[in-house]
Order: structure tokens, then C-alpha cells, then sequence
């Protein structure tokens, strides 16, 4: 994704990569079960490095926040693409021009399923527009809308983690990062919202703009090709030359039933989050570690679900307000 830039920038490129440690460069992975926030496998999950385009789960977290907050129906709440979106490289799917509209919804689909970098600066400008005026304030609405992202990074114990713009494309004279367990607290959070969830788990959308030439229509395919497996929820991929190839995936079984000394039956969900950093066949590798995952999950789930060091063996995603 966006290679083009770094092809214009080779000095930037040089620079960004010079400063990336031996241990950064290597792959970095996590797998973690949702509901118990127990860790299953690990390695080098805890690197600052750049995630690529799996900031717009933060997007569209961050999004679907407001419009729940605010009372918005996304599939009807029309969005206006700014100007600025002549500043932010890349392809154009969808041929987005200033002035086009397009619903909400829509343009998530398009963020999150196609990885479209004007999509989501569209998001964040309306978003962020919003924002300010609620807040009586004035600004930049992308910078307030990024804030937001970084507000809500820390509410869920990403310390390891700024965002620098809603896309996730590396910027000369910015810096951005995040960790393969930072990404997988996110995943927990923004998959725990059925508006968001219900978009990343699709394999295909059409979806419709309107401009001065009229409406159009396009089809958006999920660059995410666990997608459409047993299982599979979503949720992102993401490359650029900085972060090497990324995805993120959910999966949910479904839950476990068993019978309680009492007499009475109860049920344990189970879903895993996987976070592949930097690999370049991130989707067998990611495949690899859900049959790795699981194979550590049921065993500890059988014994009891034995916990000796919280810390160290869970992660807890809060559900901030």
C-alpha cells in the first residue's frame, strides 16, 4: 500500500529504516482469547514499530463511538469528502473528489474493508467536526479526531501506542507506532461493537457516492482473505514498506457448554484475536497461530483456567464510557 511514496522519498525511507532496531524488524506476534484476556502465544509483542493500515481500527472504533454517542444512523448520516484528501497519496478507489458524499457506513466500508486512506480522512473530518463543535472548540477537525484516537488508546492500556493520522500511511516528520499486543487490546475493543464488527466481517459491499456527475456505485472487497472461513469475524490488514505486511483476525468458536455442580448448564464464550506484525505470508502465518492458539486455550481452559501471574498471563480491555 502506498509504495509509491517511499519510491519519492528514498532518503525518508533510508532514514526510517536505519532507525528500526534488529529486534523490531523481526516479525511480531500475538495471540490472545477475548472473553478471558488470556495470552496463548507471544513473541516480540511488545516492539514500537509501525502497524500500517491497522490503525483504522482505531477509525473506525473511534467512529462508531461517536455515532453511537451521538445518536447518528451511519447508514444514513451523509458525509462530506474534504479538501484536504489532495494531500494524502495513494489509490482512489472510488475516484473520491472534494464535494462527493457518501454515507457514514459506507465510507467504513470502504476504510476498513478496502483500506481506503481518503475514505478514512473523510471519517475523521466529519467526525472530527462534530467533536469541536460539541466541544464549542476550534482546530484542525482531522487533529481533534487523531486525538480522540489517542484518547482512546490510553483508556484501554496501550501504552505503547500513538497515532498520528487516521490511515495509518508513515509521514516524514511524524511518528507513529504501536505493538502486536497494543493491536490486539484495540481488535478486543472495536470487535465488541456490532456496527463494527458486522462491516470487517464481510467479504464484499456495494457502496454509493454521490457528486457533481451524479451517483455512482462500487464494489469494495475485504482485503482480508481469512475472511469467509469457518469462523472468521474480520478484522484488518495493512501494509506499507515501514510496517512490512500486517492483519489482524478474529475468530469465535462457538461457546462451550458445560454441566455446573449445581445441575444447571453455563456456557463459555471463545474468540480468539491473533496479530501478525511484519510477516510476509502474514495470512498462512496468521492461520498457523489460530490451530496454535486454540491448542493452548483448551487445555488451560480444562484444568480450570489457572491463572499464577496476572500480568504476565492476561490482558484486560476495559470498556471505557
Amino acid at each position: 500500500m502506498m509504495k509509491f511514496i517511499f519510491s519519492q522519498l528514498p532518503s525518508f525511507v533510508v532514514a526510517l529504516m536505519a532507525s528500526i532496531s534488529p529486534l523490531v524488524a523481526q516479525e511480531s506476534v500475538m495471540v490472545l482469547e477475548a472473553y478471558s484476556g488470556k495470552v496463548l502465544v507471544a513473541s516480540n509483542a511488545s516492539a514500537k514499530r509501525p502497524v500500517a493500515s491497522l490503525t483504522k481500527i482505531a477509525t473506525g472504533a473511534v467512529a462508531v463511538d461517536w455515532a453511537t454517542a451521538a445518536g447518528a444512523d451511519p447508514g444514513t448520516l451523509q458525509i462530506t469528502v474534504p479538501q484536504t484528501i489532495t494531500l494524502v497519496g495513494g489509490p482512489n478507489p472510488m475516484n473520491l473528489q472534494p464535494g462527493d458524499q457518501l454515507s457514514l457506513r459506507d465510507a467504513l466500508y470502504s476504510a476498513l474493508l478496502g483500506s481506503d486512506n481518503l475514505a478514512a480522512l473523510t471519517i475523521a473530518d466529519h467526525v472530527g467536526r462534530e467533536l469541536l463543535t460539541r466541544r464549542g472548540k476550534g482546530g484542525d477537525p482531522v487533529v481533534e479526531f487523531v486525538a480522540e484516537m489517542n484518547r482512546l488508546a490510553k483508556a484501554l492500556g496501550m501504552s505503547s501506542t500513538r497515532f498520528a493520522n487516521p490511515h495509518g500511511l508513515e509521514r516524514q516528520g511524524t511518528k507513529a507506532f504501536s505493538t502486536a499486543a497494543d493491536v490486539a487490546r484495540l481488535s478486543v475493543y472495536a470487535m465488541r461493537r456490532n456496527a463494527f464488527s458486522f462491516i470487517v466481517r464481510q467479504p464484499s459491499r456495494q457502496i454509493k457516492v454521490s457528486g457533481a456527475g451524479g451517483n455512482r456505485s462500487f464494489t469494495i472487497r475485504n482485503s482480508n482473505e481469512l475472511v469467509g472461513e469457518p469462523g472468521i469475524l474480520g478484522v484488518k490488514t495493512g501494509t506499507t514498506t515501514a510496517a512490512g505486511p500486517c492483519v489482524s483476525v478474529c475468530m469465535e468458536r462457538d461457546p462451550l457448554v458445560r454441566l455446573k455442580p449445581d445441575g444447571t448448564k453455563g456456557a463459555t464464550p471463545r474468540r480468539l484475536i491473533v496479530v501478525v506484525l511484519n510477516s510476509p505470508d502474514r495470512f498462512n502465518r496468521a492461520r498457523g497461530l489460530i490451530r496454535q492458539g486454540w491448542s493452548v486455550y483448551d487445555p488451560w481452559l480444562a484444568a480450570g483456567a489457572p491463572v499464577q501471574d496476572k500480568k504476565r498471563e492476561l490482558i484486560i480491555v476495559p470498556n471505557p464510557s
